[in-house]
């Protein structure tokens, strides 16, 4: 358990210092720069409100995690791609120009980070693993040492993480989610946001 709430604080703390960045360098944004960086705002006040929740810090509150779900899933997919014309790069803008490079692969973790939000909000009657209050079989996130299997894929190059199709929900509709803890979901929405900054985000 010590090694799972480990994992959620590790992930979550690397998304929050990223996204701590973008909001101080709002500062002058204009136009469509700052439309993005307000919706990666309203994503990051989300994040802030969930991890505590997730690492058992704060008592565990279906609803709240729901609505927070849909702030972030509001601000994802075509929502988001849609904010980053070819071109708006303008400071104080961090985006890559490897956004355009390899926009596919831009995309589709978009698209997956909506996808995982939606199935927060899917497995969030579900509670949490680490507070022994999952549905029976959702032992199927963890791997022999009871850390979240498949955390190394996550953290692998764009769209390749466990298959852009069953990211999508091409493979795997909301009731995979549904049957999942909700601490598992949040993991792996929090590892697609980190694998899109790592990528695609300039380093300040």
């Amino acid at each position: 358990m010590k090694t799972k709430k480990l994992l959620v604080g590790a992930t979550v703390a690397s998304v929050l210092a990223v996204a701590s960045q973008s909001v101080l360098a709002h500062g002058g944004a204009t136009g469509i720069v700052k439309e993005r960086m307000d919706g990666m705002g309203v994503m990051k006040e989300a994040m802030k409100v969930l991890t505590p929740m997730m690492q058992g810090k704060v008592d565990y509150d279906a609803d709240v995690v729901r609505d927070r779900a849909g702030d972030i899933s509001q601000h994802a997919g075509t929502t988001m791609t849609k904010l980053f014309p070819e071109g708006s790069t303008d400071a104080p803008s961090e985006a890559k120009l490897e956004i355009w490079q390899d926009w596919e692969n831009f995309a589709a973790l978009a698209e997956q980070l909506r996808v995982m939000a939606d199935g927060l909000a899917a497995a969030s009657d579900n509670g949490l693993m680490m507070a022994g209050n999952a549905p029976a079989g959702s032992g199927m996130m963890t791997g022999q040492g009871g850390t979240m299997m498949g955390s190394g894929m996550m953290g692998g190059q764009g769209a390749g993480m466990m298959g852009t199709g069953m990211m999508a929900g091409q493979g795997a509709g909301m009731m995979d989610f549904a049957d999942m803890p909700a601490d598992g979901v949040f993991t792996m929405m929090g590892q697609v946001c980190s694998a899109c900054h790592t990528r695609f985000r300039a380093e300040k």
